[in-house]
């Protein structure tokens, strides 16, 4: 049976798979706008986007748009209504994930070369996948430590009805960094509307770095980044269930929290962000963990 430490490289490696031999890499098509690299495109999805010549064309090893489409508006609506023809024909399950809201840049996320850099286009969350685009979102360990000095997590679990691993452990709050919003807005809201955490709270939550992967699997190829946060709550504070993105809020000693990362229960990428939290405080360490260095690599991959 697979150690502790062999199960986590395991799920580091699935999480990083895009980068170990076997994967697309290879034949994937470099996703350029204005010269930029912004993502990786699949051949079967390049076969379909071939369809619609008056938006993408190919540029040698890459796939572009049109000369025409030379400005951030034109580029989002242009893909917005490709995609809008693609949901309809059910050419892609990641777009089954499509989310219905009132405003057209409500779940539109920004594309760039790097956070840096100015967004050269918004496109819809759920197809970032068939491109290749950096997701970026925030994540929020809650924790307290007791007059001892020991450490207590507070973990959510998903709600049955998401579309994505419904059920599964998560971080306390968590959320996609939706375009023109900051992270710092972003780490707050998520906070308040998941776990009814009073925004004065909130914000003595500290960034602590960043978080970064890239796997691919049948819906697409997804780089992403998350920024950590870490706040330190009350001993008698409690999270409440909020927008029903949560079912259940648990409150585990930190060695049960670093037992359920390697479990079927956790949800990878927020196990990834819980791993990050016991090396930055020192639960895990070099001279007891075999591959700490293999461990603090795999947290930080990124393109």
């Amino acid at each position: 049976m697979a150690s502790w430490s062999e199960k986590m490289l395991q799920l580091l490696r699935r999480m990083n798979n895009f980068h170990l031999p076997g994967s697309s890499l290879e034949s994937c098509l470099r996703f350029e706008v204005a010269g930029e690299q912004v993502g990786w495109i699949s051949p079967k999805v390049a076969s379909i986007l071939g369809r619609f010549p008056a938006v993408f064309r190919p540029y040698g090893s890459a796939i572009t748009f049109c000369s025409g489409l030379d400005t951030f508006e034109s580029r989002s609506v242009a893909v917005d209504e490709v995609l809008q023809e693609l949901r309809r024909e059910a050419s892609f399950t990641c777009l089954i994930g499509w989310r219905d809201e009132d405003e057209f840049y409500f779940q539109q996320y920004a594309v760039m070369p790097r956070y840096c850099d100015p967004p050269l286009m918004y496109m819809e969350r759920a197809a970032t996948s068939l491109f290749g685009v950096k997701r970026y979102g925030v994540h929020v360990n809650g924790y307290t430590r007791d007059s001892s000095g020991n450490l207590n997590m507070w973990l959510a679990r998903r709600s049955l009805t998401k579309q994505t691993y419904p059920g599964r452990l998560d971080n306390m709050a968590a959320g996609g960094l939706a375009a023109g919003c900051s992270v710092r807005h972003t780490m707050v809201k998520e906070c308040e509307e998941e776990a009814c955490i009073p925004p004065g709270l909130a914000e003595q939550a500290r960034p602590v770095g960043t978080v970064s992967y890239t796997y691919e699997d049948e819906e697409g190829i997804f780089p992403e980044c998350q920024f950590v946060f870490d706040l330190e709550l009350p001993l008698n504070f409690q999270p409440h269930i909020g927008d029903g993105e949560v079912q259940a809020f648990y409150y585990y000693p930190i060695e049960n929290v670093k037992d359920l990362l390697v479990s079927e229960e956790f949800k990878p990428n927020c196990a990834m962000v819980v791993l990050d939290f016991l090396i930055r405080h020192a639960i895990i360490e070099p001279d007891s963990e075999p591959y700490y260095h293999e461990f603090v690599a795999g947290l930080h991959r990124s393109l």
